[in-house]
């Protein structure tokens, strides 16, 4: 594999500018000069400085960069549980940055997949029912979510711990919970927020494997890292320093 890092001014047409008004069919979803400045008591923090980046589906890109840098907020946004304060989100064609909160609820719930750092599992829940539980907002039968459930379960080699509670699962299995959860829904776009920052190398290098799996079978991955190793997973890496991006890394396997 061979890297070539390009300044973000250097950017060639095609590779990662965002498309004119979100109209590329192949863009899953852009980010036109977009900014997010939060303000408190007559301060204000600007976390984003105009940004432009383009998704294509099927694409696995990292971003990176220093605590701080805005890679979160980044995240949030794309996730639509935050708004840019202004700029232009286009998501599968669609203008959604001005949207009130119900309406990003329903577009992310109908699309958008999300893998947490502290695996976001319910106690109280099975690994199955947690798995599930993604299924509910999508009128899907008892008998099918259960089979997907399952189906999912034995792709991630959890099936035999289906009725385990989460607190009976070691962290690199609770992971894999979260990774079933967040694909059982067959969603377009999975958001992973340090997916491997509470895991040991070996779970964390099986758990991009599995994120480089389920790539390989179409599905969109945006992911926050601290770790070059698990960047390289990646097909491209973004890195973000003070609220602007500073390079692109388009790499060839």
């Amino acid at each position: 594999m061979s890297n070539t890092t390009t300044p973000i001014n250097e950017i060639q047409p095609g590779q990662t500018t965002p498309a004119v008004n979100g109209s590329n069919s192949e863009t899953l979803f852009s980010l036109e000069n977009l900014c997010k400045v939060f303000r408190s008591d007559n301060v204000e923090t600007t976390a984003l400085n105009n940004i432009n980046i383009e998704v294509k589906h099927g694409e696995f890109v990292a971003v990176m960069g220093p605590s701080g840098c805005g890679k979160s907020t980044l995240l949030n946004i794309v996730g639509m549980l935050d708004n840019p304060t202004s700029g232009a989100f286009w998501f599968n064609g669609e203008e959604v940055a001005g949207y009130g909160e119900n309406k990003l609820s329903e577009i992310r719930k109908q699309n958008i997949g999300f893998i947490f750092q502290s695996f976001n599992l319910i106690d109280e829940l099975t690994v199955r029912e947690n798995i599930e539980l993604a299924l509910l907002y999508h009128k899907v039968s008892a008998a099918e979510r259960k089979e997907r459930a399952y189906n999912v379960m034995e792709r991630m080699e959890i099936a035999h711990r289906a009725n385990h509670m989460p607190s009976q699962l070691s962290g690199g299995q609770q992971q894999r919970v979260a990774v079933a959860r967040a694909v059982v829904a067959r969603l377009h776009l999975i958001l992973a927020d340090e997916p491997t920052g509470n895991l040991d190398s070996q779970n964390g290098q099986e758990v991009m494997e599995m994120l480089t799996q389920l790539n390989k079978q179409g599905t969109t991955i945006l992911m926050v890292t601290h770790s070059p190793a698990h960047a390289e997973y990646a097909r491209r890496d973004i890195s973000l320093f003070d609220g602007e991006v500073l390079t692109e890394n388009l790499k060839k396997f």
